[in-house]
């Protein structure tokens, strides 16, 4: 019996949730076409019709200029969008590295986790081996390669390095790398047990 109380409770809270948006949705179209009302009452008194298609005259240029509403707020919408993928465009033209940075930006405003799409990997230059993304290979196991700094990662070297002086790392993402090293490559050892 407690089960079924159970599931006629979670039952009965999942069908709230679902029509509460509808609810919503209803009260504001009711409350919008009451407000409305007075403005389609004019232009049916202005036609001078009393009724259209046997329904009230004032009722259907409500529900027109409801819908009339609606078209230009949505055009609207499409306007400000476009004029605003304009500015950022030509932003991103003429302020340099103005992309990173609003990348940067959402990331801390917005708690966003970009993804980064490379390949963690070790490479060896000199007698070292340092952490570093792949950005780009070929079939010969020739890399091209991103070597950040730390603490910050968005800054580094690109080298074009060969299969024997790259290893990459499978067990590692470049997120991860690059939250380590944004702690100054802490956990490399400890937590993701590379060694070189």
């Amino acid at each position: 019996m407690k089960t079924f109380l159970l599931n006629l409770r979670n039952v009965a809270v999942a069908g709230f949730f679902f029509l509460l948006p509808v609810i919503v949705v209803l009260i504001i179209v009711t409350k919008a076409f009451g407000a409305l009302t007075s403005v389609g009452a004019k232009l049916a008194a202005m036609f001078g019709l009393k009724t259209i298609v046997g329904l009230t005259s004032t009722s259907v240029f409500t529900g027109v200029l409801l819908v009339v509403i609606c078209l230009a707020c949505g055009l609207l919408v499409a306007f400000v969008s476009a004029v605003g993928n304009a500015v950022e465009a030509w932003l991103a033209q003429y302020i340099p590295g103005y992309a990173t940075y609003k990348a940067m930006a959402e990331e801390k405003l917005q708690h966003k986790v970009r993804l980064l799409p490379y390949q963690a990997a070790l490479i060896k230059l000199g007698d070292h081996w340092r952490p570093a993304y792949v950005v780009e290979q070929d079939r010969d196991g020739n890399s091209v390669v991103f070597v950040p700094e730390a603490p910050d990662t968005s800054r580094g070297k690109v080298f074009l390095v060969g299969r024997d002086q790259v290893t990459l790392l499978s067990s590692l993402t470049a997120n991860q790398l690059d939250a380590s090293l944004k702690g100054m490559g802490k956990g490399l050892l400890t937590e993701h047990g590379l060694r070189g």
